[in-house]
């Protein structure tokens, strides 16, 4: 197919097209004349995932960049693939913490050793599971890391069924779209169904409803 069917079928404009050929985040069309050249499939299910990861994942173009030079690599196991992809979704906070955050930081590093958890060390999600801890304990709820253990055990839960809906995926490019899709997505999804069941445990609680 030529440039103009592919801006179609994907939605994505000839410009931005060709402007992702040129930070490497698209391989160039096969040249069929000296100004001419032509796609396939390969291109679309790329152009879709580049849309994910910046759409919906929210990840710069550097960012994309990595996490397809990952997907390119057939060197890489597909877990470190995964887990880079996953990594490029996690909040940063540059200015949290505080001053508890080093104490934050071996409260998660013993969390992840108690429970046998397989990480590495500058986790980015360790790292913003530690800033969480530390604003909590700059706010006067520091007894709030009581219950980390039952958020972990759901933790485990909820990623046993992600990685589950990830396995019927094939292709490289739909894993790593199935990541970060389901994890911005997923995340949206939890944080609903959590405030929905609190609405009812306040009303069980607290409320007078009969």
């Amino acid at each position: 197919m030529r440039i103009g069917e592919l801006s179609r079928r994907t939605g994505v404009s000839v410009p931005t097209i060709k402007f992702y050929v040129r930070e490497g985040l698209l391989p160039p069309g096969e040249l069929t004349s000296p100004n001419q050249a032509s796609y396939g499939e390969t291109h679309v299910r790329r152009l879709r995932l580049i849309r994910a990861l910046l759409d919906v994942g929210g990840l710069s173009v550097a960012g994309i960049r990595g996490v397809i030079e990952a997907i390119d690599d057939p060197r890489r196991p597909l877990h470190t693939v995964l887990g880079e992809a996953a990594d490029q979704v996690v909040p940063r906070y540059e200015h949290g913490g505080g001053s508890g955050i080093a104490e934050a930081r071996k409260r998660v590093a013993e969390l992840i050793e108690a429970r046998g958890w397989r990480t590495y060390e500058g986790s980015p999600a360790a790292e913003s599971l530690a800033t969480a801890i530390a604003a909590l304990d700059e706010v006067g709820h520091g007894r709030f890391t009581e219950v980390l253990d039952v958020y972990a055990d759901a933790a485990e839960q909820v990623a046993r069924v992600d990685l589950e809906y990830v396995a019927h995926r094939v292709a490289r490019e739909e894993l790593v779209e199935s990541v970060v899709v389901g994890t911005v997505i997923g995340d949206a999804v939890f944080a609903a169904l959590r405030r929905l069941a609190h609405v009812d445990a306040s009303d069980r609680v607290f409320g007078e409803t009969p």
